[in-house]
């Protein structure tokens, strides 16, 4: 198999970024699936897409596609990614996984049953400047990590009802853009050893701000901070004792970023050169590891997903925040 036939599952703003993406790779979009004959067929003129389904059971069924990115909202991604599996399909889901670690877990049990791959589309660990991150990060560079610092801050809609505001609807900023830093601090320090966290909680129960503080091996800190109701400056640090990286804004883009020596001299200058937004690296990571018949992906495996999901639950029960539909639902 030279390269995978995308469907592409629900038909939002992410979803359209990736089809671009995909478009602007070269990669075989085949198929996408809405809730609605009408939305589909929009969604697929738009992105020249031969097949449009009126049911994410149609397009889970259709045997031309072999791999599907599930874009739905957060709540969702537990069955539509276990409908997908079920179907035979491999699956590229959304940030942030699941909900909880539960569910997470058992999409990774199911994809193991299957064969099949099962990888978060975490897309900013698949970035050209994030690859060269760790390039210095494994020669030694900075020296001993000591701090990773990280926000994830935007001024986002506030009505009440809007989704990111919604618990109904995995409504937060940890869930949508704290998961960003935090899935960052765990690439570069691995799993922490001790969370504190605290926020502040909207009239909807759902957190606005969200802060972290963590310990890691070695007695590395890392602090993140996400907001929903506020711009920021979306940048993050790597302090070493030999060096630091500064990532510019934004930092889960591409964009540049400098290593940078205790006295200021600046070691190394990185500008992404990147066609599109640069969600087409995460799938051709994927059609990679389903080439190599490798189902727990390298830059970020399963196990390290479920894991992360693990970390969030532990923040929301510091700051007291559950959403409805917790735990694994296979209705």
């Amino acid at each position: 198999m030279t390269g995978l036939r995308w469907g592409i599952l629900a038909t939002g703003g992410i979803a359209g970024a990736f089809a671009s993406d995909l478009r602007t790779a070269g990669l075989d979009l085949v198929a996408v699936g809405s809730r609605s004959q009408e939305s589909a067929n929009a969604f697929a003129a738009r992105f020249d897409i031969a097949r449009a389904h009126p049911s994410y059971e149609a397009l889970v069924a259709d045997p031309e596609v072999d791999i599907v990115y599930i874009s739905t909202p957060h709540p969702m991604h537990h069955a539509n990614a276990r409908l997908a599996l079920e179907a035979g399909k491999h699956v590229l889901v959304e940030k942030a996984f699941t909900v909880d670690r539960a569910q997470a877990e058992d999409l990774q049990q199911l994809a193991a049953e299957r064969g099949l791959l099962a990888m978060e589309a975490m897309w900013t660990r698949y970035l050209p400047h994030m690859v060269r991150i760790r390039e210095i990060l494994a020669a030694g560079t900075l020296g001993e990590i000591r701090v990773v610092t990280a926000d994830h801050t935007q001024l986002l809609p506030s009505e009440p009802s809007h989704r990111i505001n919604a618990l109904e609807l995995g409504g937060g900023a940890l869930l949508d853009l704290g998961i960003y830093p935090i899935s960052f601090v765990w690439d570069v320090l691995g799993a922490p050893a001790d969370i504190t966290a605290t926020a502040r909680l909207i009239e909807t129960g759902a957190d606005a701000e969200v802060a972290t503080i963590m310990t890691h091996d070695g007695g590395a800190i890392s602090t993140t901070i996400s907001s929903s109701r506020a711009a920021g400056p979306n940048a993050a640090s790597i302090v070493g004792t030999d060096a630091r990286i500064d990532i510019d804004r934004v930092w889960y883009t591409p964009t540049t970023f400098r290593v940078v020596h205790p006295d200021g001299t600046v070691v190394e200058e990185y500008v992404s050169e990147v066609e599109g937004r640069g969600m087409q690296y995460q799938a051709q990571a994927a059609e990679r590891l389903v080439r190599e018949g490798i189902l727990e992906g390298d830059i970020l495996p399963i196990a390290e997903t479920v894991a992360i999901m693990g970390t969030l639950d532990e923040i929301r029960a510091q700051i007291g925040v559950r959403y409805p539909n917790e735990g694994v639902n296979h209705g």
